[in-house]
């Protein structure tokens, strides 16, 4: 055989080989997924099981079978927040309402003195509406909640497509028109549809900057007013507010609260949370269709995505000035209302994506909704990453982290380092010499007093991988493709910091991502703490990968060369807040800091060195709160971007503050 034909065969056997492996690691996160449903099935049928009825109606069930059956069909596939979480929400916002709702509309001392305001720039805001068949309320409702505006710099724009049997929307316009020169009225020869109708609105329009309202829907007073402070303030060019779903006429009876955070590029990707009210410069449409009639469903998805990538200035309104209506017809209603709507919404971020310079992904809904989407990026390199664990005596947690390590990952090309720290035990010593026949592991040796920060920074050295996992030795593996979850997101230039999903022994979560300034400390803390792992979260916020501003060094994953060039952890932070303080770090050099929940592991919080909150650990956790209050006081001042203020620092479940004065935080 000559050297063309041998070079032949052995690229024929290295392309076979890459075929197979990529099969293999399919069908490994197909398993992967499928035993995660399995689990959530299972949870729903335990619960139900265990529940008063069930037991109670065991003499029927042999008559009723068939209905039974059927009722259990339906509540396996239900709500995984559960009637308590349910019930509590509705305690909640009931609460809020004095602050959110109708209470929070200006005195007419307020309204006074928010229409004398003066401001520094003159500027005129195009509502566009598109119309088609509105009910007569509905649209008496919108007008309304524009004319009573405090700003009075306003343009409405309707754009009627209705039917003849809806002539009266036609007539009422026309006679509104009449009454206030500022509603501009267009009946069209026929209906274009949300995108067209909406279009044709913005050929009307003669305003700065145009702002997107719903034929059904209801505006605060104030809304105008707080954006042109925003815009004269930070000169906003791209704004959008919380908002809340109301059934009925009345505002008060709301269904969700949507308290958001700032603008978050990976967040809107999985998920529209900008959605209204949407107002930004005109300028900002030169080159650029408002809304394309191909995504029908997500048109609104759509122009946020490709408008805020040219915005400068986006500024979130974190106040509940938007109120939006659920009714049959509507998709506050449920996505069934509207089911093109997903296929919409995944044509969307595709487009967007592939403006971004992705060619390979995925787009599914997740279980938290049909519009809430997890987003899978392939890998276009296989780059070396350097797992570090710290570690002192506890062979059995090392042990069972390590193992599911090796046993489990689906990714190939890592090496786990091992730091030890003064232990003391043989058992310790034994397996070290055990698991350093692995090719992958080495183990290496800090001599010192313990200290997270100083540990890593001296593991780092030892490395020789592109990219760092800082690991605790007391987790474990759930995720077969958890190296390739976090380096989807690593791999990206605009990336710091990617954090995993991190639950307790019970399946409870103990990390899904870090707040500063929440606990009692004021430093930092983790949301959705202690949840149950089948609840979505609030607003889905467990179902997709997300920014926030720090993650735990209990499972991060960073570029070596990041690391490198911002000096490693803080040594000055021996054990606590070093991860948060090396986040805000990247956030200074403008990274982005994500947490998927993609990426799973068990973390038997601290068992390995005990507590931070007893004796003299307590007093070095003070020590350390109070340097970094200190160093970051801006940053916890001006309070997380990704929380909005409107939640209580004093709980990590996203409860709403409560207080006795009126109007939003």
């Amino acid at each position: 055989m000559n050297q063309q034909n041998e070079d032949n065969l052995e690229q024929y056997y290295k392309d076979l080989y890459e075929r197979e492996k990529a099969k293999n690691e399919t069908l490994v996160y197909r398993l992967s997924d499928a035993q995660r449903q399995i689990e959530d099935l299972t949870r729903k049928l335990d619960k139900i099981k265990g529940s008063i009825f069930w037991k109670l109606a065991k003499p029927f069930r042999v008559v009723i079978n068939f209905f039974l059956a059927s009722k259990a069909r339906i509540l396996a596939h239900g709500n995984p927040k559960g009637i308590a979480h349910k019930v509590l929400n509705k305690y909640r916002q009931k609460r809020s309402i004095k602050i959110h709702g109708k209470s929070s509309f200006p005195t007419p001392a307020e309204r006074k003195a928010q229409e004398e305001t003066v401001f520094d720039k003159k500027i005129t805001f195009s509502i566009l509406v598109p119309l088609y068949n509105t009910p007569q309320d509905f649209l008496t409702d919108m007008i309304d909640s524009v004319t009573t505006q405090t700003y009075g710099g306003w343009q409405l724009c309707l754009a009627d497509g209705s039917d003849e049997e809806h002539s009266y929307v036609g007539e009422y316009c026309r006679k509104r028109a009449t009454q206030d020169e500022r509603i501009c009225y267009r009946k069209l020869e026929s209906n274009e549809g949300i995108s067209g109708n909406t279009n044709r609105c913005l050929t009307m329009a003669k305003g700065e900057y145009i702002a997107l309202f719903d034929h059904d829907d209801i505006l605060h007073p104030s809304v105008l007013y707080e954006y042109m402070k925003a815009i004269c303030e930070k000169d906003a060019d791209y704004l959008y507010c919380d908002e809340a779903t109301f059934k009925g006429n009345n505002i008060d009876h709301m269904i969700t609260m949507h308290f958001k955070p700032d603008f978050a590029p990976d967040n809107l990707r999985a998920n529209n949370y900008i959605c209204h009210f949407s107002a930004f410069k005109k300028e900002l449409l030169e080159g650029e269709e408002l809304f394309r009639s191909q995504f029908d469903g997500s048109q609104d998805h759509d122009m946020i995505l490709r408008l805020t990538d040219k915005a400068q200035h986006i500024v979130h309104v974190p106040k509940m000035l938007y109120y939006w209506r659920s009714h049959k017809n509507s998709v506050a209603s449920g996505i069934e209302a509207k089911t093109y709507a997903v296929d919409a919404a995944k044509g969307a971020i595709a487009d967007h994506l592939r403006r971004h310079g992705y060619e390979n992904f995925e787009i599914e809904s997740t279980r938290a909704f049909a519009t809430i989407f997890r987003i899978r990026y392939a890998l276009t390199t296989r780059p070396k990453v350097s797992i570090l664990i710290p570690n002192k005596d506890h062979v059995e947690d090392l042990s069972r982290c390590v193992e599911s390590i090796i046993n489990l990952s689906t990714y190939d090309n890592y090496e786990i380092l091992i730091i030890e720290n003064n232990s003391e035990t043989s058992e310790i010593r034994d397996y070290y010499e055990k698991i350093s026949e692995h090719p992958a592991v080495k183990v290496v040796t800090y001599e010192g007093v313990f200290n997270y920060s100083k540990i890593n920074n001296f593991g780092e050295k030892q490395a020789n991988g592109e990219y760092l996992l800082l690991l605790n030795n007391d987790t474990q593996i759930i995720t077969p493709n958890w190296i390739e979850e976090m380096l989807m997101y690593a791999t990206r230039e605009d990336v710091g910091v990617v954090g995993a999903k991190l639950y307790y022994e019970d399946k409870t979560i103990q990390h899904a991502g870090i707040v500063i300034g929440l606990g009692a400390h004021r430093t930092a803390g983790h949301t959705h703490y202690g949840v149950p792992e089948a609840n979505v979260g609030y607003m889905g916020k467990l179902c997709y990968a997300q920014d926030v501003t720090a993650v735990t060094g209990a499972c991060m994953m960073v570029k070596r060369s990041l690391y490198e060039a911002l000096g490693g952890l803080d040594e000055d932070f021996s054990v606590a807040l070093n991860d948060v303080d090396f986040c805000l770090k990247t956030r200074q050099k403008g990274y982005l800091n994500i947490f998927t929940p993609f990426a799973e592991l068990y973390h038997y919080e601290s068992r390995s060195r005990g507590g931070d909150k007893q004796d003299a650990n307590a007093i070095r956790y003070n020590q350390e709160s109070d340097r970094f209050r200190m160093k970051w006081e801006k940053e916890l001042a001006a309070g997380d971007p990704y929380y909005n203020p409107n939640f209580s620092l004093d709980h990590s479940d996203f409860t709403v503050k409560w207080k006795k004065d009126k109007g939003a935080v």
